[in-house]
């Protein structure tokens, strides 16, 4: 990135693509918490989904711990190089993640292009 890029401020534009996504793609979720990290603590991962997709829910409900969606700061700063690059890829990252909610799996974003 040609300027850094602090917590908050990865955090606001996190928000703001989060906010940019249509309606019928966030009404759905359920019990899902967004949340920012630096880097995962083992892989070289954009974002990753924690929980049980939609498709594979039995008695799911009360008392669950949410599900959490995951997007990676550092590892999008590394592979931008503009604010508007940056922007894209964690839109591209929240919709990959997202779909993974709704049970699509990596061969399917793959092929649709989220990937």
């Amino acid at each position: 990135m040609p300027s850094p890029v602090s917590p908050d401020e990865f955090e606001a534009i996190v928000t703001d693509e989060l906010d940019e996504l249509p309606d019928d793609m966030v009404d759905g979720l359920d019990n899902v918490v967004f949340l920012v990290e630096d880097r995962h603590e083992t892989e070289d991962l954009l974002g990753i989904y924690e929980g049980v997709a939609i498709t594979e829910r039995g008695s799911y409900g009360f008392g669950e711990l949410p599900d959490r969606i995951i997007v990676f700061r550092e590892a999008h700063l590394e592979r931008c190089s503009t604010m508007d690059e940056l922007r894209d890829e964690v839109h591209t990252t929240l919709v990959h993640e997202i779909a993974h909610f709704y049970g699509i799996d990596d061969d399917e974003l793959h092929r649709l292009g989220w990937a």
